[in-house]
């Protein structure tokens, strides 16, 4: 079969729901919600525009289930049933040409600028990263722990009493659950922390909470590190036991990354001779997943051609193609990757020239969320966007 042909091919879901093809947009983070976290007009806009591109899911950026708990100044926020109008027309737009819209949740938890008037995270383990913009992080009480979980759930509620056919867990790119997960960052000697099973502890409770109140046959998938790249903290092995551990509860679909603010390795940053031949940043880490899971695998990150694409498919390597930020410079890239029209494709160019700048995870979130609200106002994007323009703005907007 050609390439387009293999990516056009449906997939059903462990819980019975099919997927129409192969292509996921995956997160990336909008931070262009209204006040209060209300979902913006270019958001909804943004969303319908990919959903006439054909894609099989369309991931959301992160969704704060705390307005108290913002990893960025204008995230969405669903804490309760306050914005479900706004919520429900987000779906059926981005859905009416049958696109799957799932929501991504999240906490970030120390990976909170200072904007918030209290960081909290596993462990007082503060950033290293941007000095000034984020706050030493409080340490997590017990009940506090469970607040959060509750939380996971309430979200996820939400999102399916709007309309959304999915949700996904935020555990990678060193927010609260990567945080819990990594040894690095959590230092507690409670149920919580120490051993892998501990620290794991957080997650599984979250996709039991979830599951409890959006039933067995509504999809959870998960978005997880294959490691944080950090001495001491997440480690390979460890993300294969704890993928074992998602599988035995019956997640859904697991997204495969990696790194975090400090570590930006989702970005492409220092990749092997072997990563670059397979263009996948994290291919010989979704082979092995492979080995030891049954559940679903996505893989983001670094494809560029269809044919690499539908040779990791037809390979068995994974069963979803992972694609984030070409879609901010072409928002009906799906549609050509399955008509066959679409053999390569790019990214846009974030580089000040100051390595320092342009390795951070930040300088990206920023360069692309800036392209995305530029869809979202009904125009075109711009590949040729000024770095610098977006990341001092970025600065300035979290001071």
């Amino acid at each position: 079969m050609t390439p387009s042909k293999i990516l056009s091919q449906s997939f059903t879901l462990p819980c019975g729901v099919t997927i129409r093809n192969r292509i996921v947009k995956s997160a990336m983070s909008e931070n262009n919600a209204d006040a209060g976290g209300r979902p913006s007009d270019r958001i909804i806009k943004l969303y319908e525009t990919w959903g006439e591109g054909g894609a099989g899911i369309l991931v959301s950026g992160n969704v704060m289930m705390d307005s108290k708990a913002l990893g960025e100044a204008h995230n969405v926020v669903v804490e309760n049933e306050e914005f479900l109008p706004e919520l429900t027309e987000w779906a059926n737009k981005a859905q009416r040409n049958g696109s799957h819209l799932w929501m991504q949740i999240n906490h970030p938890g120390r990976q909170a600028p200072k904007l918030n008037k209290e960081v909290v995270s596993p462990s007082n383990v503060e950033l290293d990263v941007i000095k000034g913009m984020f706050k030493a992080p409080r340490p997590l009480h017990d009940e506090e722990i469970w607040e959060i979980i509750e939380g996971f759930g309430t979200t996820a509620h939400v999102a399916k009493k709007s309309g959304f056919k999915g949700v996904q867990i935020h555990g990678a790119h060193g927010y609260l659950v990567s945080q819990f997960l990594s040894a690095k960052t959590n230092l507690r000697n409670d149920k919580w922390g120490g051993s892998l099973e501990n620290r794991a502890r957080f997650v599984l409770e979250i996709y039991r909470n979830i599951r409890s109140k959006v039933g067995p046959k509504y999809p959870i998938g998960i978005k997880i590190n294959s490691a944080d790249f950090q001495r001491g903290a997440f480690t390979e092995e460890e993300s294969l036991r704890v993928i074992q551990l998602l599988t035995e509860v019956g997640i859904d679909i697991i997204e495969v990354s990696g790194g975090t603010y400090e570590r930006a390795a989702m970005m492409g940053n220092k990749q092997k001779v072997s990563t670059k031949k397979r263009e996948a940043y994290f291919a010989d880490f979704i082979v092995k997943a492979r080995r030891i899971t049954k559940a679903p695998l996505l893989l983001t990150g670094g494809f560029r051609t269809a044919e690499l694409m539908a040779e990791a498919i037809e390979n068995d390597e994974l069963d979803f193609v992972g694609i984030a930020r070409p879609f901010a410079v072409d928002p009906f890239l799906a549609k050509g990757l399955l008509d066959g029209s679409v053999k390569t494709i790019k990214a846009g160019k974030v580089d000040t020239g100051i390595r320092l700048i342009d390795r951070l995870g930040i300088m990206n979130i920023a360069w692309h969320a800036a392209n995305m609200k530029i869809i979202g106002e009904g125009r075109k994007p711009n590949p040729k966007l000024s770095p610098w323009k977006v990341f001092l703005k970025f600065v300035w907007s979290h001071r």
